[in-house]
């Protein structure tokens, strides 16, 4: 019976590296509180609970055979729970003087960190590592597990030479969930604190990038991914060129 690849074990591994790393590498230019890290879980792992929730008591929808209501039934969740949850937590935050202006970029990165280090990083390894656990000792749970991802993640079977290209894409996926989660949360600090809803304006729509989701068969591994990750960068100049200026303002007022 063959064995979980290995090299799948370095994916999530990258992940939480990277994702940690950018995030110390901001705290030490511009302290993160543990405020920004709190407030950050609580509009992640919120949106994340309420959008299971939400999704157990639509379960219809998620069967549906149209990848276009499909599309938008993923994408609206999380323009409403993940976008708009991220602003209404910023907002309170702010209201009461736990987070500041000056805190839209970490609340941005953790935000991040919660979903590529937490969930899809930490969470991901120890799934990894158990799975090759219980198939190496043999036996019928190792049957069982073994013929379940057989069927249902068959890629982690893969030969090294086919799992490389794998990783690379899935890594890819996760710099672009980074970009796009600082992106929103980012603006969401900024259109809580300086009270523009221009701001805000910009930030919802860009939870619709998990439109695409039911269409990486369609369009291929490799054509999603590089379609996710332009999407994701165009979110990212977005939001700085949207906010330069109440960035010229906050710097001539420290000066």
């Amino acid at each position: 019976m063959q064995n979980v690849d290995p090299l799948f074990i370095l994916q999530p591994i990258i992940v939480i590296a990277f994702s940690l790393a950018i995030v110390l590498y901001w705290h030490r230019k511009h302290p993160i509180t543990p405020a920004v890290l709190g407030f950050s879980l609580l509009a992640y792992g919120g949106a994340i609970t309420v959008k299971a929730i939400f999704q157990y008591a639509t379960i219809p929808l998620l069967l549906t055979r149209s990848d276009w209501v499909l599309g938008l039934y993923l994408g609206l969740q999380t323009v409403v729970f993940e976008v708009g949850g991220a602003f209404l937590v910023a907002r309170y935050a702010i209201s009461k003087r736990r987070m500041r202006g000056e805190d839209a970029e970490g609340y941005g990165l953790t935000l991040a960190l919660w979903e590529n280090a937490g969930l899809l990083g930490i969470l991901a390894l120890v799934n990894i590592l158990y799975y090759a656990a219980v198939i190496s000792t043999g036996g019928p749970l190792a049957e069982n597990l073994y013929i379940l991802l057989s069927k249902n993640q068959p890629q982690l079977f893969s030969t090294p030479l086919e799992a490389i290209p794998i990783i690379a894409w899935g890594t890819l996926e996760r710099v672009s969930s980074l970009l796009v989660h600082f992106s929103w949360g980012y603006l969401c600090v900024k259109a809580a604190y300086l009270h523009k809803k221009k701001y805000l304006a910009l930030a919802l729509p860009m939870g619709m990038v998990d439109f695409l989701v039911p269409f990486v068969l369609v369009l291929s591994i490799p054509i999603f991914e590089c379609v996710v990750f332009a999407l994701s960068v165009i979110c990212l100049i977005a939001s700085l060129e949207a906010t330069r200026p109440s960035r010229r303002s906050q710097k001539r007022r420290k000066d």
